[in-house]
């Protein structure tokens, strides 16, 4: 949640972008020195290289308020302000991702990528050069480090309470008071408090920032004598040394909250509920809209009673600011509790007020689940329940309804690219709902079928295989073989056949998966339709491209009737489609459609989202297709520099990416570079497959393909002999993989001066890529004219002539007059036939 650019702190010269800073402190006294002194520290360091400044100190000392007064006071001197919460690394991604839309670099896109482009957007100062980011409550250097940016013109404040953030950035230690700044706060709120008595209630609580506060906060509020004040503290400060008492230098605050807390149950224990469930949540914004809808069950009688009553529930809220026990942000509407009250709440509550309140503050959580999260428009709401549903342990509720929205949470982070957090909650979900459900419970097998998707995207290709065999077996003993879960699991086990390089057998599964959810839901369901998208992604990888088109097209259709254009599901559905008709000749078509796809979901999800890169990937082989190699090349490279960014060198996307930045860099002449890195591709897709998975032998026809270019048509002839022989057995001899590597094959020899042996090969994929697809489908004209190539080698003329003629003028019906495969054909140059492997 961040606020408007326009009305920071009041004043006319905000920054031009603020986002996220809490509320100032009215009251906010003294610190004028460790103001000045971090004001001086920012100013020199602008002149020289960013260096974090480290705001640290214990609990209660206000820290963050200090950094909090200095933006507000300070606002004026810089271009961008953003407020980190940075406890845990998923906050500072978001935070950092809301930043990049603001900055107009990735209108809502994914976060890994979008935060690098913020970081390196901050580092060479572009769109704005004087930036200031305050990362709060930043405990682990080793985790907040990661998203400095590597220098620039700007500066980050850090507030924490870990001292070793001193010997990484320099540090301003931030202590109690100062006797006088006690004094100064209590007679601001309290002016008739005497000299005497502020001196003695601040040496009752330590000269404690925040303890100092709240007991002002209470002395205006109820006037109570500073003796009987001093009375209830010491009962408060006896009862926590009984109990297990929270660290010695926390305990003045806890105290003195605990009289708040104590006055505010008695007042209005509707309030005091209400607070008891936040401390649950983390301690970051909780927007007010949270409560307002009706949880799933009651929590408390007086709590009850208030969330159905909007008036109610707003008494409550300003008795809770009265006692400053929570501070509300009226800029985004949202609630907000130090950790320390969170603390002192829970220390007060028996094991029965626990577990109800934690059961409350899951059942206000379920209550704002939208159930949707493959609905792009959802994701903002996840977004803000995620940190709360992973504090406040929501893997471990009892309730149906709050498991399912941990499920929905595993599917947004999914959905939204952020895949370590997805796997993250997701195990964690599995790993306890074994212990406590057991391994066969419904729950369970649920997110484990997710933990196994996401596995997959990650390329944890054998761990995703061994649970996905074991969740299908847990449902086939439980449920049996018809059950609607067992058929989800069948699907889930198609994929790992895939990756196995199986597709025969993967695609028997999902046409029975398919079959069964047309006969149980008919062809409109919703499961149904992702049943027919998944036997479209089987169908292209074993060749049959036009059974998947057909089907790809009609399950699109049935999307935008369902869902609209900007569905997710549409969406990936729409890249099958695109990804049929480039592979059944239609290059000009789908090159059309990729353009319209990158556009839209570029627009819709960020240009660094896992799916926009991967439309993008396939842009730049649609570009290839086209003859627009040197467009190809440009997308190639930032598709895989982009990929790199987002999940590493090693990740299956960042490889298929390579793969086709090595044909591209032939086709435009960087024979070298493409050898090179096709050589990396090829051991890094033997890493990942296998030798023999149909991938990889794509992989090693494309690099024979780069060594005949290069004149070592015998390493070429060599890896093609091997290729040829998995890929038929894998793939049957009419596959467009195994024509292909039979036509490079073919160029081998010819090189090597086999003109009648090229012949014959050449002849062979000529016939049967006829069959298959026709006479003007451009893979089988590309053969056509390798046969002609091979006809004047043996010295057949006029054959070889007829041919071309023929090749040529089909080539310009189907390409148009411009592609640069007409001027090849015409000079009757051997043309490379390189194949694009389909997404498993």
């Amino acid at each position: 949640m961040s606020s408007g650019d326009s009305n920071a702190g009041g004043t006319g010269n905000a920054p031009r972008v603020w986002g996220n800073i809490p509320p100032r402190n009215p009251n906010f006294t003294g610190r004028e020195e460790l103001l000045d002194r971090l004001h001086r520290r920012l100013l020199v360091d602008e002149a020289t290289a960013v260096v974090p400044h480290a705001v640290h100190g214990m609990g209660g000392v206000g820290k963050s308020l200090l950094a909090v007064e200095y933006l507000y006071r300070r606002m004026a001197e810089y271009d961008v302000v953003w407020w980190i919460p940075a406890e845990r690394t998923t906050q500072i991604s978001v935070s950092l991702v809301e930043l990049a839309t603001r900055l107009k670099l990735a209108p809502g896109g994914d976060a890994p990528a979008a935060v690098d482009a913020v970081l390196e957007a901050l580092r060479i100062g572009q769109p704005y050069s004087n930036w200031l980011l305050v990362f709060d409550n930043a405990e682990s250097p080793e985790a907040v480090q990661q998203f400095f940016p590597a220098g620039g013109p700007g500066n980050i404040i850090i507030t924490s309470r870990n001292p070793q953030w001193a010997s990484i950035a320099r540090p301003l230690e931030v202590d109690v008071f100062l006797r006088e700044e006690s004094k100064q706060l209590l007679r601001l709120r309290g002016p008739e408090i005497s000299d005497e008595d502020a001196d003695r209630l601040a040496e009752a609580l330590g000269d404690l920032p925040l303890a100092i506060e709240q007991a002002a906060a209470w002395h205006a509020e109820t006037g109570m004598l500073v003796d009987e004040y001093l009375r209830l503290l010491g009962e408060k400060r006896l009862d926590l040394l009984r109990g297990t008492a929270p660290l010695d230098s926390q305990q003045p605050v806890i105290a003195a909250w605990n009289i708040s807390l104590d006055q505010l149950e008695t007042k209005n224990p509707a309030a005091y509920q209400l607070l008891q469930v936040c401390s649950f949540y983390a301690p970051e914004p909780i927007a007010r809209a949270l409560f307002a809808r009706a949880p799933r069950g009651s929590i408390a009688t007086e709590l009850d009673a208030v969330l159905e009553d909007p008036i109610r529930l707003g008494q409550a809220i300003r008795d809770i600011g009265r006692y400053s026990l929570a501070r509300f942000n009226h800029r985004d509407d949202s609630l907000q509790m130090h950790r320390l009250v969170q603390a002192a709440l829970q220390y007060r509550m028996t094991e029965e007020d626990r577990a109800t309140m934690r059961r409350g503050a899951h059942l206000l959580l379920t209550a704002n689940d939208p159930n949707d999260p493959n609905d792009i428009n959802r994701w903002d709401r996840y977004g803000s329940l995620y940190p709360h549903v992973v504090v406040s342990e929501a893997v471990r509720s009892q309730e149906n309804w709050v498991r399912n929205l941990v499920v929905n949470e595993v599917v947004y982070l999914l959905r939204r690219g952020d895949y370590a957090s997805g796997r993250e909650l997701a195990r964690t979900a599995y790993v306890t709902w074994s212990e406590t459900l057991g391994r066969d419970h419904p729950h369970t097998l649920l997110v484990a079928r997710w933990l196994g998707f996401l596995l997959f995207t990650m390329g944890a290709y054998r761990e995703a295989a061994d649970l996905n065999a074991s969740v299908l077996d847990a449902y086939r003993r439980t449920m049996g073989h018809d059950a609607q879960d067992t058929i989800d699991a069948v699907g889930n086990v198609a994929i790992d056949h895939r990756v196995r390089g199986d597709f025969a057998e993967s695609l028997t599964l999902t046409e029975s998966v398919h079959r069964q959810y047309l006969r149980m839901l008919g062809p409109e369901d919703r499961e149904t339709l992702r049943a027919a998208h998944n036997l479209g992604v089987s169908l292209r990888l074993t060749g049959d491209f036009a059974r998947a088109r057909d089907i790809d097209e009609m399950t699109w259709n049935s999307y935008i009737n369902m869902y609209g254009q900007d569905h997710v599901d549409t969406l990936r559905t729409w890249l099958g489609f695109i990804l049929d008709i480039g592979e059944l000749g239609e290059h000009s078509e789908a090159l059309l459609h990729h353009q319209e796809l990158v556009e839209r979901t570029t627009s819709l999800l960020g240009r660094d989202h896992p799916f926009t890169l991967s439309a993008f990937r396939h842009l730049a082989a649609a570009q290839r297709q086209a003859g627009k190699h040197e467009q190809a090349l440009h997308t190639a490279e930032q598709a895989q520099d982009d990929l790199i960014g987002l999940y590493g060198p090693e990740n299956p996307e960042t490889q298929a990416a390579a793969l086709e930045l090595t044909v591209s860099l032939r086709q435009c002449g960087h024979v070298d570079r493409a050898l090179t890195d096709g050589i990396e591709v090829w051991n890094q897709f033997t890493r990942l497959y296998g030798h023999e998975h149909p991938h990889t032998l794509a992989a090693a026809v494309s690099l024979a393909n780069t060594y005949r270019v290069r004149g070592d048509a015998a390493a070429a002839q060599h890896i093609c002999r091997a290729a040829l022989r998995h890929l038929t057995t894998r793939l049957g001899d009419d596959h467009l993989a195994s024509l292909a590597c039979r036509s490079s094959l073919a160029s081998c020899h010819h090189a090597l001066g086999e003109p009648d042996v090229a012949l014959e090969l050449d002849t062979d994929a000529y016939r049967r890529a006829q069959r298959m697809y026709g006479d003007d489908h451009p893979h089988v004209l590309a053969h056509a004219v390798n046969v002609a190539v091979d006809l004047r080698s043996v010295g057949r003329s006029q054959e070889s002539d007829q041919l071309r003629d023929r090749t040529v003028e089909r080539f310009k019906r189907r390409l148009g007059s411009g592609h640069p495969a007409i001027r090849s054909a015409a000079d009757l140059d051997r043309m490379v036939i390189d194949y694009t492997p389909m997404p498993l």
